[in-house]
């Protein structure tokens, strides 16, 4: 049996990848954002790695809040721990996959425009440039998200408003996103380490390769909508991400458009 550490178990992502991985078969060993309520966190989390020596880490904790201003309290949850668990993979030959960000291309396609992305994409240099991979993530959503609130997908947020009788409201100008279902982000993981030997040492985009309106998100989930004011659009705010085909892991394709993941995920709103 494949033995696996898996960072932010009990999160969005980490409860859907490690659904997969117990059914694949794998041992899956946890660790959760708890840890960091001692002071010797560090530690803890080498007596973890040194007590089951994973064959393969699977590293989706962080801080994902994009608002988040505590440089320190950042950057130990994104960077610090992230460097932990790569000078450990490397030391011990265990395959890392680091789920890293869209947000590391900015507004520009070039630099981070936050503290979030800033965070990530120090953490996944150091990944890479130490034998890891990188999936950078673009807008995912599916089930399991509940507890993200705030940063849940903007079809789990409009299903809630819709559901207690509130009004939601879009922005005008019809911005576009790359939507990325769960599943497919699931499969890129499992992907990056079936095939780490060909595909280590760099960075890959996990998209749908469709940008999207918020439109069609609310069209296919059938929640009426409105507009704010043009004047409410934030400053800096992106009207427009998609992932480069080309920049995906060679040999692995998302299974879900927007149609499809909405459909299934429909499904488990309702029912769950």
């Amino acid at each position: 049996m494949t033995k696996v550490l898996l960072t932010g178990s009990k999160g969005f992502i980490g409860q859907n990848l490690k659904e997969e991985l117990t059914s694949l078969n794998y041992e899956v060993i946890e660790i959760n954002e708890d840890i960091f309520q001692s002071d010797n966190w560090k530690s803890y989390l080498l007596s973890t790695l040194t007590k089951h020596n994973p064959q393969g880490i699977f590293h989706v904790g962080a801080c994902s809040d994009t608002l988040e201003k505590d440089v320190n309290y950042m950057m130990v949850l994104n960077f610090e721990f992230t460097k932990v668990l790569t000078d450990w993979s490397k030391e011990n030959n265990s395959k890392l996959i680091y789920s890293s960000s869209a947000a590391n291309y900015g507004e520009n396609n070039d630099y981070p425009s936050n503290l979030y992305g800033w965070s990530k994409y120090v953490a996944e240099q150091y990944v890479i440039s130490n034998n890891g991979i990188g999936l950078r993530y673009f807008n995912v959503y599916g089930p399991k998200e509940e507890h993200k609130e705030k940063m849940s997908s903007v079809a789990y947020q409009s299903f809630i408003k819709h559901n207690l009788g509130n009004e939601c409201k879009l922005f005008p100008k019809n911005p576009t996103r790359d939507f990325i279902y769960v599943k497919d982000v699931v499969s890129a993981n499992i992907f990056g380490f079936l095939n780490y030997d060909e595909l280590n040492l760099n960075h890959y985009d996990v998209g749908s390769g469709e940008s999207r309106s918020f439109e069609d998100v609310m069209n296919i989930m059938e929640i009426p909508f409105t507009y704010h004011n043009e004047n409410l659009i934030p400053t800096g705010y992106q009207f427009y991400t998609c992932s480069n085909k080309d920049k995906w892991m060679k040999g692995w394709n998302p299974q879900y458009n927007l149609e499809l993941g909405l459909s299934g995920y429909k499904n488990y709103l309702y029912f769950n």
